[in-house]
């Protein structure tokens, strides 16, 4: 076992008690190095064998070392493997380290651990998602701790103490080549580019990154251990400014392997950029280089693999060409290089052919040495001869000596070697000079790429010098673990016990020192004869036996062994002298130098200096040396003293050199670690990765924990953690105190422990036993648990048993019981039915009987009654017969009496009659019985002359008739006679008819038969028509046959066609649902685009203001002709003025007249391609929302045709009741006619009133004929009323659309055409016929309504004076106050009228309605009168303007006619006329020059907190508007332009002074927005206005259309809302991650795990940590200030919904950031607290702002850390629940979670796997974290102001007292 892992007898010792049976241990492996097993019996002392069982399933006897009786190693608890931080581990040893790293690459896919101090990166060998910019701005700012680890932590580190402690910082990237050094090294610099920015506009961090293809290109080739291995080792100093932003770097490079220029073993290749030059060679510009394939050159194809797989060298040169390009290197310089590079490929291919042993000569016209001296410009025999010769210079002489081919082949290599190195050195420094910064370097991060440990089968002198410099490093290393370490306990105050760490001076001085490995080869240099051989002897002999790290191989005297830190090396001496010595021949370098190619010549020069160009940095520093010998200037023998250095010599010096610099920095480790030599990736090879461990210093440092105090806790953790191993009575309020009497009670040995200042240290073991004790007292109380739980699961389980028991006895007795009821009912029935059935059968039997009986009585009784019956009938008819026989002798004798009497009554009538006639007879025989008759006959007689005389009249009558008649009758007969005379032709033409009928006779005769052959015809046309009429009857069955086929597949086909609409139907709306969805994507993008390009304006504008400031500060020298200012004026002025184009070509006079004065104007060209962009953006949003619309419409359509009907309904109604008002209009109006009419009767006596021409009847027929003129008239008057009642309804209702107007007009058009005319006309017929009824009615209430009209016109005679008195007040008044006075009266009027005609008519709400309607015709007409007045007075105003010019000008030139004493006498100040106080109509008036003052009181010196609280929320805004309104009522464009401008630029004014300010910035978006919102409500269109009350509509704008200005005002709006996003999101970020995180709100759920060196963030609330409490008042405190301020609802709601974004964001991104935040219980931690965030938005009543889903990510991480994974089920819930997770952080947090104790289980790779394989086909975004800085577009609704201008009031605190209220 190696010594570096030796424990001490304690440790021993505890081993020894704790191994018993069950424990688990490591013990040797031969395949695996180390191998988990298991205990089956204690362990006793004194025992040579332990009894193990493998976890393979296996029982081996493990035997112990008889010498040293070493113990295996102790394993962890499962809760502390894949920790963090090595040091966390318990037990501290090497196959634990290796086990953590392992389950961290393989199955949690984590390539970074730290330990301690120390990075240890192992390749992935695949490209991983965790380097992105989001990934950088999580790890900014943030403790390297509380992150999980990531270079990207180690480089903020670095960051963090070189801005807080003012110290240079390095970082020491070392490793295998292909650990992954060069990578790690880049990541680095890009995250100090990113984070830092660069101080200049000239990019130095792109330039910094841009360095890196041109190094990789030069200084990477392809090993068998890596495609990208950095051949050289690097050290960038990073420089920084005071401000921490990157300035400049610079470079140095040392130990090139030159030798790869000229050999590669096999599957190696040269240098990159070789074969990027021949892979470019068909480029045009190339051609002249005459390159080719890379196998045709001999520096090319030695390694026989010229092309990497997955790398385009073509492309790579076209990154490294455009890399030379940003850092400066020209295009002739760029072609110089590759001409270079291309001589040395064909320096390559020259080839020697030797005359004897000693010489060697070149063919002649070479080719390749012809191209060489081509691209070089040197000539072809100069350079031909001094490549096989070369001169020997002595005292005297100077000789000319051949050389031979084996020479000359390594002289050309030697010079191909030179050349490269000088073009490396030369291409470094160009680089250096572009990195270089003008600016002082105040500090740097140094960033160390430097080769590990390396060992080969053989090993030369690079591998001798790396392992140097790596012993160096390891002693650097050693002493500041060993440093940090003391600082740690002195720090603390325990006591400090010297740790015995390995110290490598030794072999450091066997290197090094006098007489060392060095200065020997340098000796053997030196000297004339010296060889390979004569070195190793002389260290043989100075150093074996001698030295305990310095040996021989057995078997080899050209070899030597060292003993490194990490393992022992064989060095391989041949080559050595020749590596060192890296001799050049001077003559060749001659022929160089003359060359006629300039750039060549600059590669020799700095053989001429002391010092490189390069080697002057910025910190005065002396760079590494990058190549062999140069000579300084000065005396020749110094020169060549310089010249006599040698490479092992230089190395020695430059890391020297590198060792001051680290050792005045702080360091930072990174250790690269390969995990297998395939390069397959995620694979881990055991053995492998121990080699590397052992070789970086890991173990070294591991070892050096294990020997002190590994383990370190606060107070506050170690009890958090172990408060279940206390009981209450050791609960102190001083946790210290607490904390050491528990110690005390668990842990007997002090020694175990010590207590610091604020930590208590643990050595190796203790936590594991503590961990024990914890999860045993756990396990205690889980097990009393479970007793009790199964306890009661049993006693209930007993108790339902008990119940289900009697349950069932109780049903079974009750069944039971029931067979026994049934038992008995059926015993009881069986009685019942034998009773019954016996009672039947006798029954039955009497039945029969009885029957008989019957039958036999019925037949006796027939009998008997027949006989009766035949009696009685025959006594029936006697009876008839007697009665006719007596009715006919009755009668008879009633005859003959009725006829005897008749005779008796003659006989006596006749004698009364006789004696009558002889009375009569008697008195006709006297005088006066004539006298009577006589009188009676005169009457009679006068009678009938009566009657004669009108039986004449009627006789004249029937005269006239008859002559009538007569008329008639002659009229008749001439018709009669015309008749007979037609008649009479018709009887000729019958005549003629009869003829014809004749011949029709005959022609019938001949149809007949024609008709009967048509018969016979018919009949076999009809037999045939009967078997047509059968075949086609067979035809019709089979065609219905076929037509009831057809009809089921049309059904089928139907059913088809339904379902396909059906689904097309579906789809369509689907489709519908996703295009809309998609615009509204779109839409939200473009608007997104269009507010980021708003951000980047206002960047700009910032950047520029930033810019003028400086050049301000630089340029102290004023110009001439500069006039200082006014203060308050400067301190108002803004960068620059907004202005439309209108105002700059009017402006154009001023600015020339005032050069001095004029500001830099916004970059007009920016902001109209700005506007233009909005133009473009809102076409496209109206023809998204047009095709929305569109579509929306085509589905929606049955449903508006339902719509509809109500809307008709509801138009009818409006009809009814306008005809309704109508006809009541009509029955008034002929009620005042009926009144006429009364008045007209009343005047004359009834006699004479219906005469024609009585005044009565005249009335009547004048009303009669006016009634159809009157009613043409109403009609138009009921279109215009309908008209008014329309425009009313809509500004009351303005959802109605214009369907209804359509459908009302149309009913008005009817109601035109046939309703009215209708109606009128029956409202007419019954006027009349109730004429007379209504007569007598109207004359008893005709007394009554005179009276109420004679009070009515005294009433209107006092308001007629009344109105000529207002009239003649009106007319002193001027013209603006006449206006305003005359509508203020008529309003007045107005409105007592309408009180009084409200009261008159309270009975009668349909006149009350008439009424109304002709006062909004009187209210529009007014309005229009106003309109005509206001265009009036304006044109008199620009009169009265250019009048009051001219008279000024005439006024001038009289005054300087005048003298001074004449102006004396005349009054200064005109007489102020007093009036009366006018009405406030909203404005608000200031002077021109007092504009500024106005901004610097209201915007630029307003304190919102005072304004906020005191005074209504956007008083600003509105006094700027009102401001604006009396500028648009003055129609003073310049001034509307000038205080617009001023107000705007203002605003970024104060936000750029207090952009920091949550309140300031909240308080300017509220007044921004209100402003924006006024500027709409009075703007005058009718979108806007329909929202008004008529009084807010008598505000609006009359003059200027302000729209673009509202646009203005509108992305300065975004710009603000922006701004307010990034103010809180400042404020809440460092809350975030420690309340919604670390903090536990649920005390006691999640427990604290050990952590290592790195101490992330408490989760303990301590004093000064953010809690979730915290978070929510600060929410509270950003809600209460919004609503003071009167922001927008809907505006809040995007706010909080931003807010919760970025909480939720931050949250998830730490979480996938931070594998201890992983586990179960930070799952519930996090899910309560979203509960509380969702809490606070049901109080605020925030729900429905859209703020919950942006947590939906957030709370499904949350349920992923509580829910199963185990199943295939389990897979499946968890795919369907993280719809919200993209597939990378499902996976990633499946990766990171960790149990937290011991009763949780880890995820199974085998689940992990399930989950991706689920989730393949889900298309997410690739990225892992969310975007954090990531802002929604906002948008404005228009929420217009009920508030009324006219009653707003002006504080006095504001101090404006210099506007005046119009």
């Amino acid at each position: 076992m190696p010594v570096d892992l030796q424990i001490g007898v304690a440790d021993h010792l505890e081993r020894t008690v704790s191994v018993q049976k069950f424990a688990r241990v490591w013990i040797p492996d031969p395949e695996e190095v180390w191998k988990s097993a298991e205990l089956l019996k204690d362990y006793k002392p004194g025992d040579k064998v332990l009894l193990l069982h493998l976890e393979e399933g296996e029982d081996l006897e493990y035997r112990l070392d008889p010498k040293t009786k070493e113990l295996p190693h102790l394993r962890n608890p499962d809760i502390l493997v894949g920790e963090n931080d090595l040091t966390a581990l318990s037990y501290l040893h090497e196959p634990a380290v290796l086990h953590n790293l392992r389950v961290r690459f393989i199955d949690s896919k984590l390539i970074y651990t730290y330990c301690g101090i120390v990075l240890v990166a192992i390749n992935p060998y695949e490209q991983l998602p965790i380097y992105g910019e989001d990934i950088i701005n999580a790890y900014s700012g943030q403790n390297m701790g509380d992150m999980d680890p990531h270079i990207f932590a180690v480089a903020e580190e670095a960051y963090k103490q070189m801005a807080r402690d003012e110290r240079n910082q390095s970082i020491i990237v070392s490793g295998e080549s292909g650990a992954g050094k060069t990578v790690s090294a880049k990541y680095a610099m890009r995250y100090f580019a990113t984070v830092s920015g660069s101080a200049s506009e000239a990019n130095v961090e792109e330039k910094v990154l841009a360095s890196n293809p041109i190094m990789e290109s030069i200084g990477n080739a392809k090993t068998t251990r890596n495609d990208n291995s950095s051949r050289f080792g690097k050290y960038i100093e990073i420089g920084f400014d005071k401000r921490h932003r990157i300035i400049g770097a610079n470079m140095r490079t040392y130990l090139l392997e030159k030798s790869r220029v000229v050999f590669q073993a096999e599957e190696e290749r040269n240098y990159h950029i070789f074969y990027q030059l021949c892979a470019s060679a068909n480029l045009p510009e190339f051609k002249m280089l005459r390159l080719g394939n890379a196998n045709n050159f001999h520096y090319t194809k030695q390694g026989g693999s010229p092309v990497i797989e997955g790398i385009d060298d073509a492309k790579e040169m076209a990154h490294t060409r455009q890399a030379c390009t940003l850092l400066g290197i020209s295009e002739s310089y760029q072609m110089g290089i590759f001409r270079i590079l291309a001589g040395i490929l064909h320096l390559g291919n020259v080839g020697f052919t030797s005359r004897d042993s000693d010489s060697c000569t070149i063919p002649p016209k070479h080719e390749p040495l012809s191209i060489f001296c081509d691209l070089m410009g040197v000539g072809y025999e100069e350079m031909c001869h001094w490549l096989c010769h070369r001169k020997l210079a002595t005292a005297t002489e100077t000789y000319i000596k051949p050389i031979s081919k084996l020479q000359a082949t390594n002289a050309r290599d030697a010079l191909a070697k030179h050349i490269y190195a000088k073009l490396f050195n030369w291409i470094v420094d160009h680089v250096n000079q572009a990195l270089h910064s003008a600016v002082k370097q105040h500090s740097f991060i140094g960033v160390l790429d430097i080769y590990g440990f390396e060992t080969f089968e053989i090993n030369s002198f690079e591998q001798f010098c790396i392992n140097y410099a790596n012993e160096k490093l390891q002693q650097q290393f050693n002493l500041h673990v060993f440093k940090l370490e003391q600082e740690e306990y002195m720090k603390e105050q325990i006591p400090w016990t010297l740790i015995d760490f390995y110290d490598n001076q030794p072999c450091i001085n066997l290197i090094e020192s006098k007489l060392g490995i060095l200065d020997l080869l340098d000796e053997e240099c030196k000297m004339p004869k010296g060889t390979d051989d004569t070195w190793a002897q002389k260290l043989y002999n100075t150093h074996l036996n001698k030295c305990a790290l310095f040996e021989k191989p057995r078997l080899s005297n050209k070899a030597f062994i060292i003993q490194h830190f990490a393992d022992k090396v064989e060095y391989q001496c041949e080559g050595f002298l020749e590596k060192n010595k890296d001799t050049v021949f001077e003559e060749q370098i001659k022929v160089l130098k003359s060359s006629k190619f300039k750039m060549l010549p600059e590669l020799f020069q700095d053989d001429e200096k002391a010092i490189s160009p390069t080697s002057a940095t910025s910190s005065g520093r002396t760079p590494l040396t990058r190549t062999p010998a140069k000579p300084t200037k000065g005396r020749p023998g110094q020169m060549a003293k310089e010249h006599k250095k040698t490479v092992g010599h230089q190395f020695r010096n430059s890391l020297h050199l590198l060792m001051e610099t680290l050792n005045a920095t702080t360091p930072h480790y990174v250790r690269c670690i390969k995990p297998n030599d395939f390069k397959f990736p995620f694979t881990f090879d055991e053995k492998r990765a121990v080699q590397q461990l052992r070789a970086c210093g890991v173990l070294e440092t591991i070892r050096i924990s294990a020997a002190g105090f590994p383990s370190r806790w606060t107070y506050q953790e170690f009890f958090s953690r172990y408060r279940v191993l206390m009981k209450q009575k050791d609960v102190l309020s001083d946790r210290k105190q607490t904390c050491k009497n528990v110690l005390e009670k668990l842990i007997s040995d002090k020694d175990k422990y010590q207590f610091g200042k604020t930590k208590i240290f643990f050595r190796a073991g203790q936590v594991a036993y503590l961990e024990k004790l914890r999860a045993d007292k756990l396990r205690a109380a889980c097990i009393r648990i479970q007793k009790t739980i199964r306890g009661w699961l049993l006693r209930k389980k007993y108790l339902r048993m008990r119940k289900a028991a009697i349950t069932v006895q109780r049903y079974v007795r009750g069944y039971q019981a029931r067979c026994y009821a049934k038992f008995l009912r059926r015993t009881k029935a069986a009685t019942i039915i034998q009773k019954y059935w016996r009672m039947y059968v006798v029954h039955r039997k009497y039945k029969i009987k009885r029957a008989a009986t019957v039958v036999l009585q019925s037949y006796l009784r027939g009998y008997l009654a027949r006989n009766r019956y035949r009696k009685i009938r025959c006594e029936h008819k006697a009876v008839i017969i007697q009665k006719w026989v007596r009715g006919w002798l009755a009668r008879i004798y009633y005859k003959r009496s009725m006829h005897a009497i008749i005779y008796l009554q003659c006989c006596f009538r006749r004698m009364m009659a006789k004696r009558e006639l002889k009375k009569l007879k008697i008195e006709a025989r006297s005088v006066e019985r004539y006298k009577k008759l006589h009188i009676g006959m005169e009457n009679k007689i006068m009678q009938l002359q009566r009657k004669v005389d009108e039986q004449n009249k009627d006789y004249k009558c029937l005269m006239e008739k008859l002559t009538n008649l007569e008329g008639i009758y002659n009229s008749e007969t001439e018709k009669l006679r015309s008749d007979l005379e037609r008649l009479q032709l018709s009887e000729e033409e019958a005549k003629v008819a009869t003829g014809r009928v004749l011949s029709l006779q005959e022609e019938v005769a001949k149809l007949r038969k024609d008709l009967e052959q048509t018969r016979s015809e018919k009949k076999s046309i009809e037999e045939r028509a009967d078997r047509y009429k059968q075949e086609t009857e067979e035809v019709v069955s089979i065609l219905k046959e076929e037509n009831t086929l057809l009809k089921q597949e049309k059904e089928t086909l139907n059913h088809l066609i339904v379902e396909q609409a059906k689904e097309m139907t579906e789809t369509m709306e689907k489709k519908l649902v996703e295009e809309t969805k998609q615009l509204e994507l779109d839409l939200n993008d473009e608007r997104l685009r269009y507010q980021n390009l708003l951000n980047e304006f206002s960047r700009l504008e910032e950047r520029y203001d930033d810019l003028k400031e400086e050049m301000t500060l630089m340029v102290n020298v004023p110009k001439p002709g500069h006039k200082r200012t006014d203060s308050t004026h400067s301190s108002n002025e803004s960068e620059y003025t907004f202005s439309s184009e209108m105002a700059e070509t009017e402006d154009i006079p001023l600015r020339t007249e005032e050069p001095s004065e004029k500001k830099v104007p916004l970059d007009m060209s920016l902001f109209l391609k700005l506007q233009k962009r909005v133009t473009e953006l809102e076409q496209e949003k109206q023809v998204m929302q047009d095709e929305l619309d569109r579509k929306e419409e085509q589905v929606l359509r049955s449903k508006a045709k339902e719509e509809e009907r109500p809307q008709i309904r509801g138009a009818e109604l409006e009809y009814e009741s306008l005809k309704r008002q109508e006809l009541e209009s009509e029955n008034k109006k002929l009620k005042n006619e009926l009144n006429e009419l009364r008045k007209a009767l009343s005047e004359k006596s009834a006699p004479e009133v219906t005469a024609p021409g009585a005044p009565a009847y005249r009335v009547l027929m004048e009303q009669l004929t006016s009634v159809s003129e009157e009613l043409d008239v109403r009609k138009e008057e009921v279109l215009i009323l309908r008209s008014q009642l329309v425009s009313q309804k809509e500004a009351i209702q303005p959802k109605n659309t214009m369907t209804d107007s359509t459908v009302l007009l149309e009913d008005v058009q009817k109601m035109k055409d046939k309703g009215e005319i209708a109606q009128a006309y029956i409202g007419l017929k019954e006027t009349n016929r109730l004429l007379e009824s209504q007569l007598q009615s109207q004359k008893r209430s005709h007394e009554n309504e005179a009276e109420a009209l004679r009070g009515e016109i005294q009433s209107l005679k006092e308001e007629n004076n009344r109105q000529q008195q207002l009239l003649a007040q009106n007319l002193q008044l001027p013209p603006e106050a006449r206006i305003e006075a005359s509508l203020q009266h008529e309003i007045t009027r107005l409105t007592n009228e309408n009180l009084y005609f409200g009261e008159l008519y309270a009975d009668d709400p349909k006149k009350y309605q008439l009424y109304r309607i002709s006062l909004y015709q009187r209210m529009i007409d007014l309005m229009e009168q106003l309109e005509k007045q206001d265009k009036t007075v304006r044109k008199l105003k620009k009169q009265l303007k250019v009048f009051a010019k001219k008279i000024g000008e005439l006024e001038v030139g009289q005054m300087e006619n005048i003298s001074p004493g004449q102006i004396i006498d005349e009054p200064i100040r005109p007489v102020n006329i007093p009036r009366k106080e006018k009405d406030f109509q909203g404005m608000l008036e200031y002077k021109k020059e007092d504009e500024q003052k106005l901004v610097k009181n209201l915007i630029l010196e307003l304190k919102p907190r005072g304004v906020a609280v005191n005074l209504i929320p956007g008083l600003p805004a509105y006094i700027l508007f009102m401001c604006v309104r009396h500028a648009d009522y003055l129609n003073d464009d310049q001034k509307v332009r000038s205080l617009l401008t001023s107000t705007i630029n203002s605003i970024k004014k104060v936000l750029k002074k207090r952009g920091d300010d949550f309140e300031a910035v909240s308080f300017w978006l509220s007044n921004t927005c209100r402003f924006l919102h006024c500027l709409k409500q009075y703007s005058g269109e009718e979108g806007f206005m329909k929202h008004n009350t008529p009084r807010q509509n008598e505000h609006c704008l009359t003059n200027f259309d302000l729209a673009e200005y509202r646009q203005v005002l509108s992305d300065l709006a975004i710009q603000i809302y922006q701004q307010l996003v990034r103010v809180l999101e400042n404020i809440l970020q460092p809350m975030i991650v420690s309340g919604m995180l670390e903090h536990e709100t649920i005390q006691g759920v999640s427990g604290v795990k050990p952590t290592g060196l790195r101490k992330r963030t408490s989760s303990i609330a301590d004093e000064g940590t953010y809690t979730l409490d915290s978070i929510l008042r600060q929410l509270n405190s950003f809600h209460s200030v919004m609503c003071q301020h009167g922001m927008d609802p809907e505006l809040i709601k995007q706010v909080v919904k931003q807010m919760f974004y970025i909480v939720g964001a931050i949250t998830l991104n730490n979480l996938l950031l931070r594998k201890d935040m992983c586990s179960w219980s930070k799952g519930m931690q996090i899910r309560y607290n979203v509960s509380q965030l969702e809490e606070w938005l049901r109080d605020k009543n925030l729900m429905n702002s859209g703020a919950k889903e942006t947590l939906e990510p957030l709370i499904q991480a949350a349920q992923l850390l509580q829910v199963k994974k185990k199943t295939d089920d389990d897979a499946e819930a968890i795919c369907s629940m993280c719809n919200a997770l993209t597939t990378a952080q499902i996976v990633k947090v499946l990766n990171l979670y960790t149990p937290v104790n011991e009763f949780e289980e880890r995820v199974s790779v085998s689940f992990i796997r399930t989950i991706q394989m689920r989730l393949r086909d889900r298309k997410d975004a690739p990225q892992l974290l969310m975007d954090a800085k990531h802002i929604f577009p906002v948008t404005f609704p228009f929420n217009p102001s009920s508030l009324a201008l006219e009653t707003i009031q002006i504080p006095a605190s504001l101090g404006l007292g210099f506007i005046s209220r119009v």
